[in-house]
Protein backbone atom coordinates (compact mmCIF):
# COMPACT_ATOMS: atom_id res chain seq x y z
CA UNK A 1 0.00 0.00 0.00
CA UNK A 2 1.21 3.61 -0.60
CA UNK A 3 1.79 6.12 2.28
CA UNK A 4 -1.45 7.95 1.29
CA UNK A 5 -3.15 4.92 2.16
CA UNK A 6 -1.70 3.52 5.63
CA UNK A 7 -1.97 7.62 6.79
CA UNK A 8 -5.66 6.87 6.13
CA UNK A 9 -6.15 3.84 7.89
CA UNK A 10 -4.10 4.89 10.82
CA UNK A 11 -4.63 8.24 11.28
CA UNK A 12 -0.89 8.99 11.10
CA UNK A 13 -0.19 11.78 8.78
CA UNK A 14 2.49 11.08 6.12
CA UNK A 15 5.27 13.67 7.79
CA UNK A 16 5.17 11.32 10.74
CA UNK A 17 5.24 7.65 8.47
CA UNK A 18 8.33 9.34 6.57
CA UNK A 19 9.99 10.19 9.91
CA UNK A 20 9.19 6.81 11.72
CA UNK A 21 10.91 5.23 8.30
CA UNK A 22 14.05 7.48 8.58
CA UNK A 23 14.40 5.96 12.52
CA UNK A 24 14.37 2.71 11.01
CA UNK A 25 10.87 1.63 12.72
CA UNK A 26 8.55 1.36 9.75
CA UNK A 27 10.73 -0.24 6.80
CA UNK A 28 9.42 0.12 3.28
CA UNK A 29 10.12 -1.13 -0.05
CA UNK A 30 10.23 1.15 -3.05
CA UNK A 31 8.22 0.67 -6.53
CA UNK A 32 10.19 1.45 -9.46
CA UNK A 33 8.93 4.81 -9.61
CA UNK A 34 10.75 5.24 -6.00
CA UNK A 35 7.49 5.65 -4.18
CA UNK A 36 7.14 4.04 -0.67
CA UNK A 37 5.21 0.53 -0.72
CA UNK A 38 4.21 -1.24 2.86
CA UNK A 39 2.83 -4.56 3.54
CA UNK A 40 -0.21 -5.16 5.13
CA UNK A 41 1.27 -5.62 8.36
CA UNK A 42 2.33 -2.11 8.41
CA UNK A 43 -0.83 -0.61 9.69
CA UNK A 44 -0.32 -2.65 13.07
CA UNK A 45 3.07 -1.95 13.36
CA UNK A 46 2.16 1.89 13.17
CA UNK A 47 -0.08 1.72 15.72
CA UNK A 48 2.29 -0.17 18.17
CA UNK A 49 4.68 2.75 17.45
CA UNK A 50 1.94 5.14 18.65
CA UNK A 51 1.36 3.19 21.75
CA UNK A 52 4.84 3.22 22.29
CA UNK A 53 5.31 7.25 21.53
CA UNK A 54 2.05 7.66 23.63
CA UNK A 55 4.10 5.93 26.91
CA UNK A 56 6.78 8.67 26.15
CA UNK A 57 9.04 6.27 24.95
CA UNK A 58 11.28 7.75 22.50
CA UNK A 59 12.10 6.71 18.90
CA UNK A 60 15.26 4.87 19.66
CA UNK A 61 13.90 3.05 22.84
CA UNK A 62 11.17 2.11 20.12
CA UNK A 63 14.08 0.88 18.13
CA UNK A 64 14.65 -1.57 19.89
CA UNK A 65 11.33 -2.70 21.87
CA UNK A 66 9.53 -2.59 18.41
CA UNK A 67 11.35 -6.26 16.92
CA UNK A 68 9.95 -7.79 20.36
CA UNK A 69 6.36 -7.09 20.29
CA UNK A 70 4.32 -9.86 20.22
CA UNK A 71 4.49 -11.40 16.91
CA UNK A 72 1.18 -11.76 14.60
CA UNK A 73 0.71 -15.11 16.26
CA UNK A 74 0.06 -13.39 19.66
CA UNK A 75 3.21 -15.36 21.35
CA UNK A 76 6.11 -13.17 22.66
CA UNK A 77 9.11 -12.30 20.01
CA UNK A 78 12.32 -14.49 20.65
CA UNK A 79 14.51 -11.49 20.23
CA UNK A 80 13.20 -9.87 23.90
CA UNK A 81 16.27 -10.17 26.28
CA UNK A 82 15.99 -10.22 30.11
CA UNK A 83 18.03 -6.89 30.01
CA UNK A 84 15.16 -5.52 27.54
CA UNK A 85 12.43 -6.63 30.28
CA UNK A 86 14.26 -4.54 32.59
CA UNK A 87 14.69 -1.37 30.95
CA UNK A 88 10.95 -1.80 30.29
CA UNK A 89 10.12 -2.31 33.91
CA UNK A 90 12.26 1.11 34.64
CA UNK A 91 10.23 2.91 32.09
CA UNK A 92 6.66 1.37 33.40
CA UNK A 93 8.07 2.72 36.86
CA UNK A 94 8.94 6.19 35.21
CA UNK A 95 5.18 6.30 34.05
CA UNK A 96 3.60 5.41 37.17
CA UNK A 97 6.01 7.88 39.07
CA UNK A 98 4.82 10.61 35.90
CA UNK A 99 0.79 9.59 36.70
CA UNK A 100 1.40 9.57 40.44
CA UNK A 101 2.98 13.35 40.71
CA UNK A 102 -0.06 14.16 38.22
CA UNK A 103 -2.68 13.43 40.71
CA UNK A 104 -0.86 14.82 43.48
CA UNK A 105 -0.83 18.03 41.18
CA UNK A 106 -4.68 17.61 40.55
CA UNK A 107 -5.56 17.04 44.32
CA UNK A 108 -3.38 20.75 45.29
CA UNK A 109 -5.22 22.30 41.97
CA UNK A 110 -8.63 20.81 43.17
CA UNK A 111 -8.06 21.96 46.73
CA UNK A 112 -6.65 25.44 45.19
CA UNK A 113 -9.84 25.97 42.78
CA UNK A 114 -12.28 24.89 45.82
CA UNK A 115 -10.94 27.33 48.42
CA UNK A 116 -10.85 29.89 45.61
CA UNK A 117 -14.70 29.08 45.04
CA UNK A 118 -15.55 29.29 48.81
CA UNK A 119 -14.38 32.44 48.64
CA UNK A 120 -16.69 33.85 45.78
CA UNK A 121 -19.98 31.72 47.45
CA UNK A 122 -19.76 32.97 50.53
CA UNK A 123 -21.96 36.35 51.36
CA UNK A 124 -20.24 39.74 51.38
CA UNK A 125 -20.28 41.92 54.32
Amino acid sequence: MRIGELARRTGVSERSLRYYGEQGLLPADRTPGGQRDYPERAVDRVIHIQELFAAGLNSRKIFEILPCMRDSDGGANERATPELVDELRAERNRIDQTISDLLRSREVLDDVIGRANERFASPVK
